[in-house]
């Protein structure tokens, strides 16, 4: 079945996912997730690089509840570009069980700011993929950074392996605590200890506040499931920072339609990546509601 529409615009998420074997631990948070629309309230940017079909927040709680999760961390979606209404819609009709993370003009006011804590937002993402975005000033990013610091903020920034060595003055020169999308997306066929790894904790190493999200085994690995190349890479990665690791499913899965990831299927590498129901619970639980549910 095609997952394009008529109106050209694409599905990238199954309709269908199988219930997990593992079951999460009680409180667990799916720490990195996206809405997309309903378009006809919240339209996608013109500069959009791709054209998602509706992907709203009944779906997202939806699934949710399928797989045992109790919260969302939801991340705004490239394709709303810095317009969050879409994502502070979703958050707003989660009874409390939802936080984000927004897209911002480096323009914003602090009263703009305030109202995004105010509707839930917790941090806000910079994103270096040329193929998403057109302009990703680091300068303004950083004074972006150092605004946000007084509202207890911390900042996500994703970006691919290849340019991890010239990200780092950018990266050190952030005052708030930092959260890397999907390990900066090594090469796992590379293993625990290829290039891609030893330089990403490198990075890790050079502060105790940069937190990662071990994500995304269906972009990182070609293979598909189980997922081998990354589970064997990203375990390790797990078991030596284990309080600064999150987990979250990408869904919808932005830019996945020629493959449809299986939720259930990614929920089922949880416990090859974290081991032990200690890892488990800091994982899923304890460091996604340090960081978004503090206050």
């Amino acid at each position: 079945m095609s997952t394009t529409d008529a109106d050209g615009r694409i599905r990238s998420w199954t309709l269908t996912p199988s219930k997990p074997r593992f079951a999460l631990p009680p409180g667990a948070v799916d720490a990195h997730c996206h809405v997309f629309g309903p378009q006809a309230d919240f339209p996608f940017s013109p500069k959009a690089k791709y054209l998602p079909q509706d992907a709203g927040p009944d779906a997202l709680f939806a699934l949710r509840d399928h797989l045992g999760f109790a919260r969302n961390v939801i991340v705004q979606a490239s394709c709303h570009g810095t317009d969050n209404r879409s994502t502070l819609n979703a958050i707003a009709q989660s009874n409390g069980l939802a936080r984000g993370v927004a897209v911002v003009d480096p323009a914003i006011s602090d009263a703009e700011l305030d109202a995004l804590h105010a509707g839930g937002i917790r941090g806000v993402r910079f994103n270096f993929l040329k193929r998403l975005v057109d302009d990703a000033p680091k300068d303004k990013f950083l004074d972006v950074a150092q605004r946000i610091e007084r509202l207890g903020w911390h900042v996500v920034v994703y970006f691919e392996a290849d340019i991890l060595e010239e990200m780092l003055p950018f990266l050190a020169a952030i005052p708030v605590p930092i959260v890397i999308d999907h390990m900066g997306r090594p090469d796992v066929t590379q293993g625990p200890e290829g290039p891609d790894m030893t330089a990403f904790r490198r990075l890790l190493d050079s502060r105790d506040d940069i937190w990662t999200k071990v994500t995304c085994a269906d972009r990182l690995d070609a293979a598909g499931p189980p997922y081998a190349d990354f589970v064997r890479a990203v375990r390790p990665l797990v078991e030596a920072y284990p309080d600064r690791v999150l987990w979250g499913t990408d869904w919808p899965h932005p830019n996945m339609e020629k493959v449809l990831p299986d939720d259930g299927h990614l929920v089922d590498t949880i416990p090859q990546i974290a081991p032990t129901e200690a890892l488990q619970h800091k994982l899923l639980v304890a460091n996604p509601m340090r960081l978004y549910w503090a206050d």
